[in-house]
């Protein structure tokens, strides 16, 4: 089992910039496949950004050239680093990870461990 924990949200103003970040525990030996992913009050849940095993990583288009996924293995830590936000960023995100990895950063599929998410609001 894997338990994930998502920090970092907050509110910033349109331009400005945070860094999130999920918290693995468990059993975290096994190499996993993780991604961000956000959501909307009454909007779908939507991929931003994935992470494999071997490091490749890929972007959804609207968030592309602005986001950066990263993760510190020592730390059982992965980031999303957020740059130039905009009101349309303004979501609940996720974290999520499996054990499953489809290679090339994919986000476009089933997770298996979920965070709790953490809040991310800006202002125009």
């Amino acid at each position: 089992q894997l338990q994930l924990a998502e920090s970092g949200g907050g509110m910033v103003e349109a331009g400005g910039s945070l860094r999130l970040s999920c918290v693995a525990s468990g059993y975290t030996a096994s190499p996993y496949s993780m991604a961000w992913f956000r959501q909307t009050p009454g909007g779908e849940r939507e991929g931003v950004a994935g992470l494999d095993s071997d490091g490749a990583t890929s972007y959804s288009d609207s968030v592309k050239d602005r986001f950066s996924i990263s993760k510190d293995n020592a730390k059982n830590t992965l980031y999303l680093q957020m740059n130039n936000l905009k009101p349309e960023d303004t979501a609940m995100y996720y974290c999520a990870a499996d054990e499953l990895d489809y290679g090339e950063g994919t986000f476009d599929r089933d997770f298996g461990y979920w965070g709790q998410g953490t809040q991310v609001t800006v202002s125009s």
